[in-house]
């Protein structure tokens, strides 16, 4: 069984006594749902330490004595939840008092909810209750469709949309623990989904950018704003605009004729930012727009590109510019790009990633390279704002919760001047419940270890050795003198048993399965080209009964448990894509079974499959864990 969301592992730990109706009534709520979310960990007797709340600090930052009592000062709400976030994973007996001042004014989490997983709205509160005990004081959710705009029945069509009550009701509970949420969506580009419709053809420049320069598109981009805002109590907002390729290149071209990409997107900013205005909202966007097209190559992170002046001066002074950069390692890149930004005339927002994009489980190692590189920074040039990215991209198979590690380190800059690895797991057992090593562990089903550079490497190799054919296994050259099969052995052993240690741990259940699965596939093709070669018919029918039959089992139990983590943490609508991906696969192993099965009993005299060469398609160098997308691995064939 796949892992349920609620009632943390409970360890034995400090026992606490809070009298929340004597606590500081902005938090007392607040307290009811961390109590609910640790029921093992608060007493009314007399065996536990009492635990008292003051809010009297001048600036933002905590302060806790321990005594015979712990008392704990405060100055934001955040600041008293992340106070109770370490005491909760601190270990029996320490008595140190301990004093925090934050870094930054923003410290906060953008998840991605457009790339089929819809975080369900229990979910997403259960993440809201970790982000507080981290410290973290903002939330977004990233909606290029899925939020209701009323009157407009076909946007975040049969996607799981979020009602106007459901994010209205998370932006209340979020709050709770003094964090703020806003509104993340799109006004230019990746509005494909839209876009595909028959009610938005009109709108429609290029496949997934909106016409600009349209009346139409303004008067649908003021329903959209409206909408995406009015459920929440901020005025900030985020209005996207990033990776517009191919602005004003479609039916913009055919009706405005030829116009210079950047005068098009300032317009566009200009007309975008006059509706913010009447809203009443404070707007920001990504940046690399700009960077983009003050290049020849159109790379974000060229440092040849240059902003033309005139367009600089242009950008509206009271938009903030988001600068994500989720790759770098050295720490000046990401100083020499904040100082870019900021001569564009206006104080940047940073946002960093964690890795969950096209994997199953969070990149931990690169993650944490590129982020102690990217905080370093800002904290070194003063930046007072940032926010950790959570993408979904090709279809969010990434157990979300995965990233928790990621955060806990990102909210660890915010708050101290260098990580503390003690600490960081401490922190991590206090505000999740679960065992911070155990996790980082289970990023090891992308075998980044096993690189030359593993702490360089964000290679996602669990996905594509999973779905690749398993007869034309195109990666298969790339493996050439690796061994993975007692790698995945030795880790789904290791992870099973890690995620008996309680209900936080369950969710270990997902990449133990996964390797599982791994250490069955992974040399199957190999196995099989070679027993063929060699006309070794026992060695056939020994993987046909043995290895593939057991495969075929471990692929289905990993299905059904992707499955139940998925409908218990994201809403139903974009299973039906990892569904037909599970479906291709168990079919796949189907026919790879009856034409070994016909091959042995003499029904056909050849494989051509297991005749065919494989040639090494791409030439990463060894050592290299590759980072491959399903669609280009699932088939040779460009037909999906």
């Amino acid at each position: 069984m796949c892992p349920r969301l609620n009632n943390m592992e409970v360890i034995e730990m400090h026992r606490f006594k809070v009298n929340i109706e004597n606590a500081p009534a902005e938090i007392r709520a607040g307290l009811r749902e961390i109590e609910k979310e640790y029921p093992g960990r608060f007493t009314d007797g007399r065996s536990g330490l009492e635990l008292r709340f003051e809010k009297d600090l001048q600036q933002p930052g905590l302060a806790v004595t321990k005594q015979k009592n712990i008392f704990v000062r405060y100055h934001r709400k955040t600041d008293a939840f992340r106070a109770l976030g370490r005491l909760l994973g601190e270990e029996p007996g320490n008595r140190v008092n301990f004093e925090e001042t934050p870094r930054f004014d923003m410290i906060g989490v953008m998840n991605d909810v457009s790339r089929n997983a819809v975080i369900r709205p229990g979910a997403y509160l259960a993440l809201l209750r970790r982000y507080a005990l981290m410290g973290l004081n903002t939330a977004m959710l990233y909606t290029e469709d899925t939020y209701e705009v009323p009157g407009e029945p076909f946007f975040g069509y049969l996607r799981g949309r979020y009602s106007q009550q459901e994010l209205r009701e998370l932006d209340t509970y979020a709050s709770l623990f003094g964090i703020e949420m806003f509104p993340c969506i799109q006004t230019l580009a990746h509005l494909e989904e839209i876009l595909q419709w028959p009610a938005f053809a009109e709108y429609m420049d290029t496949g997934a950018v909106l016409i600009a320069e349209e009346k139409k598109t303004y008067e649908l981009l003021q329903k959209m704003i409206a909408a995406a805002s009015s459920p929440f109590k901020s005025k900030r907002i985020h209005i996207g605009m990033d990776e517009a390729h191919g602005i004003g290149s479609g039916r913009y071209r055919q009706r405005h004729g030829v116009k210079s990409p950047f005068e098009i997107l300032n317009s566009h900013l200009a007309h975008v930012r006059d509706i913010c205005s009447k809203l009443g909202l404070k707007p920001m966007i990504w940046s690399d727009m700009y960077f983009r097209l003050g290049c020849q190559s159109h790379d974000y992170y060229d440092p040849s590109a240059k902003v033309p002046p005139e367009v600089a001066r242009n950008i509206p002074r009271d938009i903030q510019l988001v600068y994500w950069d989720y790759y770098h390692l050295d720490k000046k890149f990401y100083s020499d790009f904040i100082d870019r930004h900021r001569a564009l005339g206006s104080e940047p927002v940073m946002a960093a990633g964690a890795w969950t994009w096209s994997r199953f489980w969070a990149m931990m190692s690169f993650t944490f390279n590129a982020t102690d590189a990217c905080m370093a920074a800002c904290r070194e040039k003063g930046l007072r704002e940032a926010f950790m990215t959570i993408w979904g991209d090709s279809g969010a198979e990434c157990d979300f919760f995965s990233a928790l590690p990621c955060l806990q380190r990102f909210a660890e800059h915010a708050y101290a001047g260098k990580v503390d690895p003690v600490r960081l797991r401490e922190n991590f057992r206090g505000s999740c419940g679960a065992d911070f090593d155990d996790w980082v562990r289970a990023s090891e089903i992308d075998a980044g270890s096993l690189a030359v550079n593993p702490h360089s490497t964000n290679g996602n190799v669990s996905q594509w050795l999973l779905w690749q054919d398993p007869f034309l296994a195109i990666m298969d050259p790339n493996l050439e003198g690796i061994n993975l099969r007692q790698h995945y052995e030795k880790l789904a052993h290791n992870l099973a048993l890690a995620a008996r240690k309680g209900s936080a741990a369950g969710r270990l259940e997902f990449p133990a399965a996964i390797a599982a699965a791994l250490s069955l596939k992974v040399n199957l093709r190999r196995d099989l080209a070679k027993a063929y070669a060699a006309g070794d018919r026992a060695r056939l029918q020994r993987i046909l009964k043995t290895d593939l039959a057991h495969l075929r089992r471990a692929v289905r139990a990993l299905w059904q448990c992707h499955r139940a983590m998925w409908m218990e943490t994201y809403k139903p609508f974009g299973w039906e894509v990892i569904d037909r991906r599970y479906g291709g696969l168990m079919a796949r192993l189907d026919s790879v079974s009856a034409r070994l099965g016909d091959f042995l009993a003499g029904r056909i005299e050849s494989i051509s499959e297991l005749e065919a060469k494989l040639e090494r398609v791409y030439d990463f160098k060894k050592g290299i864990m590759p980072n491959m997308g399903w669609s280009r691995v699932v088939t040779p064939s460009t037909i999906k």
